[in-house]
């Protein structure tokens, strides 16, 4: 994305040596994997000066890389990271930083993958720590209210939603002394929450209070600097807007919803991250994205078990069933019926995958009864069986899905 000249690559080198990775953000996930292998190799010299240090460092770059890309073999490289990390820990301190960042990487995973195991391990690992630095116990007490508020997300219990909303302000407040990247995180998180919450509930306090916070990042993160940040804050920012505008049925604050997300892709290129990319061509609605673009983020998420690409693929049969019943193509139709059972049968599938097949099943009969006049058969079976598995696991984006396939009256 970036051409660095003699100058910046100074200031780049110097970028290196700091504790706020923010920098990474300028780089494309393909460089951003180069240094994760450059500081790998680095950590296992037996000439370097500082290993813990250095692999912490790795975990922390492939981690990065992991986000970007959704690459298990990443995630799995930051974990050996991080395992070496502990073993060379010489304080307290150091096993606690170390345990830190091995919950992180388990709460990437969830956000990536799925799965409840993977937030009950997090929390193994960041409970009972006992941090000696100011720092320390900073980063802790962020990764826990980072949990809290995936656990309370999953459950959607208000009493747990306002106890994640409590531990996301103390821990705001204490990452003041640590670098921006880290508040970013919890205010993205926090405005993710209140505005989940402002819109279920149509409270305009959390609504305001998530209008702050994205407000708030969307002027601190300079498109020169911090383009991804400023683009995860627009694109939330846009989906807030778009939800209120489909409550409200109003088409001026739907037009400027499409606007954010808009300016959210122009802050970086696909292959500079791919999955922030993925994300904000997906949060689009239906109508919006066009079949080569599904077709195009399909082909970016093809990490198995991946949920991005669980999504993509889900939106991208669904666009080919609503173009085949546009066209009356009822055999197209049974085509791909054909194609969905023969996955399903094979018993092989993820269980989100596994859901995503049961939400394309139900959409290819309801068009198909539409086109023949036969009523559809068990398609609210297989939504509510897709709405339990999705949530199950964690994906509440396939939960919303499986709703909108839902037939008129919820039955079929």
């Amino acid at each position: 994305m970036f051409e660095f000249g003699r100058d910046l690559r100074k200031l780049f080198e110097k970028a290196r040596e700091s504790d706020d990775l923010g920098w990474l953000e300028l780089i494309s996930a393909d460089l951003v994997e180069a240094e994760a292998r450059r500081e790998s190799i680095d950590a296992g010299r037996v000439s370097c000066a500082r290993p813990f240090d250095a692999a912490m460092r790795a975990s922390t770059l492939w981690r990065e890389h992991a986000h970007r890309a959704g690459r298990r073999s990443s995630l799995d490289r930051a974990a050996r990271a991080a395992s070496e990390a502990a073993r060379l820990a010489t304080s307290g301190d150091q096993t606690a930083a170390a345990a830190i960042e091995a919950g992180e990487i388990h709460l990437l995973k969830f956000d990536l993958f799925g799965g409840p195991e993977a937030l009950t391990a997090a929390l193994a690992d960041v409970q009972g720590l006992s941090a000696e630095r100011p720092a320390t116990r900073a980063l802790a007490a962020a990764l826990l209210a980072r949990l809290t508020t995936r656990r309370a997300r999953l459950s959607g219990d208000a009493g747990g939603m306002l106890n994640a909303a409590a531990l996301l302000d103390a821990a705001i407040h204490q990452a003041r002394g640590l670098p921006a990247m880290v508040g970013d995180v919890l205010r993205l998180d926090r405005a993710a929450l209140a505005l989940e919450a402002g819109v279920t509930r149509r409270d305009p306090r959390l609504l305001d209070q998530a209008g702050r916070d994205l407000r708030a990042l969307i002027e601190a993160a300079s498109p020169d600097y911090r383009p991804l940040t400023r683009a995860r804050a627009l694109a939330l920012a846009g989906a807030g807007l778009r939800a209120l505008a489909m409550l409200a049925k109003d088409d001026d604050a739907l037009a400027q919803g499409r606007a954010l997300f808009e300016a959210a892709a122009d802050q970086f290129t696909p292959d500079h991250s791919p999955l922030d990319w993925a994300t904000i061509q997906l949060a689009r609605t239906d109508d919006e994205t066009p079949l080569m673009t599904l077709a195009q983020v399909e082909a970016l998420t093809r990490e198995p078990g991946l949920l991005l690409g669980t999504l993509a693929r889900e939106r991208r049969q669904a666009a080919e069933v609503a173009l085949a019943e546009t066209m009356g193509d009822v055999e197209g139709l049974m085509g791909l019926h054909a194609l969905v059972l023969r996955r399903l049968s094979s018993g092989s599938s993820r269980p989100l995958d596994w859901a995503a097949d049961q939400i394309i099943m139900a959409r290819i009969t309801i068009a198909v009864g539409r086109l023949t006049g036969t009523p559809p058969r068990a398609v609210g079976l297989m939504l509510a069986e897709a709405i339990e598995t999705a949530r199950e696991q964690g994906a509440p984006a396939l939960v919303e899905r499986a709703m909108l396939a839902m037939p008129e009256g919820g039955k079929a």
